[in-house]
């Protein structure tokens, strides 16, 4: 069976996390990824390592399914390679810091001129102004796109969140680019510059807290446990901030992770009350109608919270999904891995590596019906070397041993 992407070349110049988890979406999706790295690799090689001396988690988690070879940019002939690299390519992505690319000699005009079919997809911290400059992290992306400001309890600390939202997140927006841009090619003809900025991405999937700085002009959220409102939306905690009450409420024994995430609709009142002994609420005129609730969520999540705290988390989504009452336990990263669900649906997966055997990963979150995904192992480093640069680009076997020697790859 063919893949989505069959036929597309990707040229990889990615590395750590926002461009490399774009470019393992579009493998994923049928592309061939060829990954272009230094001689010394991709930094995530080594970093974070749990084995010695072998990949790291941190690079086989965002590189399966790619080729990978080694090459220095910085020299004359490494030049002469990307050139043919990029005449042979459809897609070129690249994270780089802003006009690292450019100092190579690749500017966008000179890569249009190489291969103007090319789609060339740049993924930055920031886009142009002030910021342009600033490095970015995934955190310091959750700082400046509205992230941070909004995630925490209202008598604390700005926040991260565990989700990568600046990295990940912004790789996946990435991947929506590179996708329309191929699209509109078929018009076209001719391929184009796609931009995706780490602090826009989060941005993007905080624009429910745009939505409520702006209600906030006209009054205090009352959807919103907090007691006090300034002008800006504050950090509410677990409350979902939505047009249904949510909350995380304490489950048994009382671990770190024995929480049941619950969201009140107004026809999951009268089941809740019964389920946590207080069927009289239900008719109370101050507890019946969701307007009557939401000056006192605090006190709704505490009375329900008396109750899920006797009973195992899986016990109460039991009882609550009994009554068709949107809620969730939350799981934690070892429940995830071991979760015969998730692994069934390809989304929690094995793969066996080389040099340090199988690891757990997560598989492709987009299943196509007609484009089936088997995640393989990452590359070693330089793997594809002789694959790709002799029987691809047509050098010759001689010229192999001694662009290593001058360390062009």
């Amino acid at each position: 069976m063919t893949k989505a992407l069959e036929g597309v070349r990707v040229l990889d110049m990615t590395h750590v996390q926002s461009g490399p988890s774009a470019t393992q979406i579009l493998a994923w999706l049928g592309a061939d990824v060829v990954k272009v790295e230094a001689p010394t690799g991709d930094i995530t090689r080594k970093q974070l390592r749990d084995l010695p001396d072998v990949d790291s988690l941190y690079f086989t988690m965002l590189n399966s399914n790619k080729r990978s070879v080694t090459l220095n940019t910085k020299t004359e002939r490494g030049k002469e390679i990307l050139t043919e690299l990029i005449r042979r390519s459809d897609v070129m992505v690249e994270n780089f810091a802003p006009g690292a690319v450019d100092r190579m000699g690749f500017t966008w005009d000179r890569i249009q001129e190489i291969n103007p079919r090319i789609v060339y997809a740049s993924i930055k911290g920031f886009g142009e102004g002030p910021y342009t400059n600033f490095k970015a992290y995934e955190v310091v992306a959750q700082a400046m796109g509205g992230s941070m400001a909004t995630t925490g309890f209202e008598d604390g600390p700005p926040l991260a969140t565990g989700a990568q939202i600046g990295d990940s997140g912004t790789g996946m927006h990435a991947v929506a680019g590179i996708l329309a841009a191929l699209f509109q090619r078929t018009h076209t003809g001719r391929g184009q510059r796609v931009n995706v900025a780490m602090q826009h991405a989060v941005l993007n999937l905080c624009r429910v807290k745009l939505r409520d700085q702006q209600r906030l002009a006209h009054g205090p959220l009352a959807e919103f446990p907090n007691e006090d409102f300034g002008d800006e939306v504050p950090r509410s905690g677990n409350a979902s901030g939505g047009g249904q009450p949510g909350w995380a409420v304490r489950c048994a024994p009382g671990g770190p992770n024995d929480y049941v995430y619950v969201i009140v609709q107004p026809v999951g009142w009268q089941p809740i009350t019964e389920l946590i002994g207080r069927p009289e609420l239900a008719a109370d005129p101050e507890w019946a109608t969701p307007e009557a609730r939401l000056p006192k969520l605090g006190k709704m999540f505490q009375l329900i919270e008396e109750w899920t705290s006797t009973l195992p988390k899986w016990r109460v989504l039991e009882l609550l999904n009994g009554h068709n009452i949107p809620c969730g336990p939350v799981l934690s990263t070892k429940e995830i891995i071991e979760d015969a669900s998730l692994a069934a649906n390809e989304i929690v997966v094995k793969v066996e590596h080389p040099e340090r055997g199988s690891y757990i990963t997560v598989g492709n979150p987009l299943k196509l019906s007609d484009s089936p995904v088997e995640v393989t192992s990452s590359p070693l480093l330089g793997e594809h070397n002789e694959e790709i640069y002799l029987g691809e680009l047509g050098l010759s076997g001689d010229e192999l041993p001694l662009l290593k020697a001058q360390g062009v790859i």
